[in-house]
């Protein structure tokens, strides 16, 4: 497994500059350029955007950029962990939009999309899959046919109908929650994480909704494909308790292709939570990423592509691994 880890880790490595390529190739389409305030000469203005590298060739910005992303920010990173100052005099990878370094302004948008986005995929996955299970072992039940239709009600419906609808329900005529997705609330006490925990329960409840529909479907269906195998009869005319039939033996070989939803999920969550932050107003990634596309702040979009490009091929790699795990028969090594 280590040996398959390692290979991994290094295949992983052409495929991360090819898809950076590509994303800077794309963007570098786009007319867009830095806008300098009117207040600014036009000589500091032309000397600014030279700084920030608009207008050199390709063969000349793409090597500077992935030097910075991929050499200069990790530096930062072991700078402010250890007091060093290894990158004093470094240019960074710095936004158009903002003027200062991207990763930063992503740094201090990530807790809030954690809090949101991690609640509801853990919720999503603590939900998903013991519905999944029954189901499948009910098949054709009402629980069966009660998830069936919840699931495909979720699964069909896009965030920003369902964000809406929530926030008209339980904002607007009960009152429950506030509507508004509070970035700057400090959590330091009992009241203010109550109060966090208030606000988070619309964005992570439409999330959630989401994730649980296509996890507890892809769940149902293996359950019911490992349901009919010759090792179960097995297992069954060997004395074995139904408990431990469907709770260690179905359910483990049943986990493999739902692990790969799961893992895979995690970071394509980052994209579709684009909407739900928008419509929430919360001030993380996803809005991050709308602001930087209006504004044409191709830095900011570059990296935040990356980003999701590198959590995609890290989460494949894990999914991999988890199937070693979870089915012995898979052997890499």
């Amino acid at each position: 497994m280590l040996t398959f880890t390692i290979r991994r880790l290094i295949l992983a490595v052409p495929t991360l500059l090819f898809i950076s390529l590509v994303i800077f190739l794309i963007l570098e389409l786009s007319p867009a350029e830095p806008v300098c305030p009117l207040t600014m000469p036009s000589d500091v203005c032309a000397s600014w955007k030279a700084a920030m590298g608009v207008g050199q060739p390709i063969y000349i910005s793409f090597p500077k950029w992935l030097y910075q992303f991929m050499v200069v920010e990790p530096l930062v990173l072991v700078d402010y962990m250890f007091g060093t100052s290894i990158t004093d005099g470094q240019f960074r990878v710095m936004s158009w939009q903002t003027r200062s370094p991207v990763m930063d302004i992503v740094a201090q948008r990530i807790p809030q999309t954690l809090w949101v986005v991690g609640t509801a995929y853990v919720v999503a996955i603590l939900i998903a899959i013991p519905v999944g299970v029954y189901s499948a072992y009910k098949q054709y039940s009402i629980f069966d046919n009660i998830g069936t239709f919840i699931t495909m009600v979720g699964f069909s419906v896009p965030p920003f109908f369902s964000g809406v609808l929530v926030i008209v329900i339980f904002s607007v005529y009960l009152g429950w929650f506030p509507s508004i997705y509070d970035t700057t609330l400090v959590v330091n006490d009992w009241a203010s994480f109550k109060k966090q925990l208030l606000q988070m329960v619309m964005p992570v409840m439409v999330l959630a909704l989401q994730i649980t529909s296509q996890i507890s479907r892809f769940m149902r269906a293996s359950m019911l494909d490992n349901l009919n195998q010759d090792y179960v009869r097995t297992a069954r005319a060997k004395g074995l308790g139904e408990k431990t039939v469907v709770l260690v033996h179905v359910l483990r070989n049943s986990m493999i292709p739902v692990v790969t939803v799961i893992a895979l999920g995690i970071p394509n969550i980052f994209g579709g939570a684009i909407i739900t932050e928008v419509v929430f107003k919360v001030n993380g990634i996803g809005q991050l990423l709308i602001t930087a596309i209006q504004a044409n702040d191709l830095p900011m979009v570059q990296t935040l592509a990356f980003v999701f490009a590198v959590l995609i091929v890290l989460f494949n790699l894990i999914a991999d691994i988890l199937y070693g795990i979870l089915d012995p028969r898979i052997r890499y090594d």
